[in-house]
């Protein structure tokens, strides 16, 4: 089967898809491509410009074709199926069965660099990736311009290719770490990837089934900067619109690169809240569970029968009260998260103080309950990363249910247990534990 029925077979179909003959300094060219992805209107323009210039200076057709693109041989269907995909245009020299791939032309199909969305800046760039991959490594560029940022670039996946690229900093990044991530890529680069959770599982080769998630992420330029000279890699996917943080450590919740731009001690004030948001959304839930229903006696006898009064007439025990408002509070999260933001915060808050109102007054929890429950959701706020707060959200429900059997003793139990756990992770063999930093000086020698 010939080049151009192989192309037909496999693209005809499509409507967007386009086929025409035509004549390149008087040689017969087939020219192939998407309408829906190239500009054809400009790109014949261009192309027509080219052929002008190249009969005004007597250019032949050999040299005027290695001005268009690389030549490659029929025999190369995948490079040419590639190009089409990739929005170019594909010029088919049928008497020397060989084929160019011109770029074009392309159609806007990228929102423009705006604001971050989900993640706010309090000082520092107002910019944040978008889908483009290419964009996104210009943008990065324009934060550390530097030669020793290195970019490799791989196509992945068999059946739907993707452009994957890893970037790092040469002298700051850990060779192995580096050698690492690209065997990863290398051995796995037949994968289809089609997001995070493929790219940890198949692409990288982390365990599916983790409390902690192994890929942290940013759609910020400015902080994935600060973790390239913090020693760290990026991955870039194409569509995309984030930074792919590797490795990814415990750290990550409680510093930001932006935190920098504030003296020294407001920097270390806003972090030490991060650490106590993080020890308040394991602790409290459990801690009300411990002292209401298994060690009541820790607490002074005027605050044991202030609580105990507000849950007079309450029908279960302190373990099922709290467990059902948990889940009705992730629900109004998932609800504020999903629903239409013009109307989201409204409804959402409207409906948390109503449903908090209303069962209270039906004698279902307690008041101080509901106090724990809106501190807790405060604390978890302050942590930097949804997946990383998200994580947090289920591991005190560990702790809850450890506080209701030992009490107090369960905290205990519970806090060693998700410690343990964080300090048995080593993504790429680096402790999940530990604190990368960059070099103070690098010599590139």
């Amino acid at each position: 089967m010939g080049f151009i029925s192989r192309i037909k077979e496999q693209y005809a179909v499509s409507d967007d898809f386009f086929i025409l003959n035509d004549y390149l300094l008087e040689t017969p060219v087939i020219l192939m491509g998407f309408n829906s992805l190239m500009d054809w209107t400009l790109t014949k323009q261009n192309l027509q410009t080219y052929i002008n210039t190249a009969a005004d200076t007597g250019l032949g057709l050999e040299e005027f074709r290695t001005v268009l693109g690389q030549v490659e041989t029929a025999s190369g269907m995948d490079k040419a199926s590639a190009g089409l995909l990739q929005g170019k245009l594909i010029i088919y020299f049928e008497q020397e069965n060989s084929f160019i791939v011109m770029d074009t032309v392309a159609r806007t199909l990228d929102r423009s660099i705006t604001p971050p969305v989900n993640e706010n800046v309090f000082q520092g760039t107002l910019s944040s990736f978008t889908e483009d991959i290419n964009s996104n490594i210009g943008i990065l560029r324009k934060q550390i311009q530097s030669s020793h940022v290195n970019v490799s670039s791989y196509t992945i996946g068999s059946e739907e290719t993707r452009q994957l690229t890893l970037v790092y900093y040469e002298g700051h990044a850990d060779v192995n770490l580096i050698e690492k991530i690209k065997m990863q890529i290398e051995q796995n680069k037949h994968q289809q990837i089609d997001n995070l959770q493929q790219l940890s599982q198949r692409m990288m080769g982390f365990r599916n089934w983790t409390l902690v998630p192994n890929l942290n992420q940013t759609e910020l330029p400015e902080e994935a900067a600060n973790f390239l000279r913090n020693g760290r890699a990026l991955l870039f996917m194409d569509r995309l619109p984030v930074a792919v943080v590797l490795p990814s450590l415990l750290w990550d919740i409680f510093v930001l690169g932006s935190d920098r731009h504030m003296p020294l001690p407001l920097m270390m004030f806003l972090r030490a809240l991060r650490v106590i948001g993080v020890m308040l959304t394991l602790i409290l839930p459990g801690t009300y569970v411990a002292l209401v229903s298994v060690n009541p006696e820790v607490l002074r006898i005027e605050l044991a029968l202030s609580i105990a009064q507000t849950r007079e007439g309450i029908p279960y025990p302190a373990i099922v009260e709290i467990v059902l408002m948990l889940l009705i509070l992730e629900l109004i999260i998932e609800a504020s998260i999903r629903l239409p933001k013009n109307i989201g915060p409204t409804i959402t808050m409207v409906g948390g103080i109503i449903l908090g109102e209303a069962v209270v007054q039906a004698k279902l929890v307690s008041n101080l309950l509901i106090i724990i429950l809106a501190a807790t959701t405060i604390a978890n706020s302050t942590i930097i990363g949804l997946q990383q707060s998200l994580s947090l959200r289920i591991a005190k429900y560990i702790i809850v249910i450890l506080a209701a059997i030992y009490g107090v003793f369960g905290i205990m139990e519970g806090l060693v247990l998700v410690f343990a756990y964080l300090s048995s992770l080593h993504p790429f063999g680096i402790p999940y534990t530990s604190i990368m930093r960059c070099k103070k000086e690098v010599n590139h020698g």
